[in-house]
């Protein structure tokens, strides 16, 4: 697990079709899953997660958004990255915490 502190976490917030939001490797990496386990457990729990809780980046979203940030681990994702916003990262910790 990452150390969480404010600036790190603010690092982690990017605006996307107008909405802040946060990508699934971020949080994955934040709770301690790997993305695919993260990933894994929003799907057993969908019914939590509305449209405009989390959405699935394009591609030229994902390419517009590696060009402005560094992502050391990315490691050449096969998916785009879903986004959750703050509604859908409360669903998420309340899925998560139960």
């Amino acid at each position: 697990m990452v150390p969480l502190n404010e600036e790190y976490l603010m690092s982690k917030i990017h605006i996307i079709r107008g909405v802040q939001v946060m990508l699934d490797f971020d949080l994955a990496d934040i709770y301690g899953y790997t993305t695919t386990r993260f990933n894994e457990q929003v799907k057993n729990n969908i019914e939590r997660f509305d449209d405009d809780f989390r959405f699935q980046l394009t591609e030229l979203e994902f390419k517009n958004l590696m060009s402005k940030i560094s992502i050391s681990s990315w490691g050449g994702k096969r998916k785009c990255p879903y986004a959750f916003t703050e509604l859908g990262i409360y669903s998420l910790m309340m899925a998560v915490n139960e």
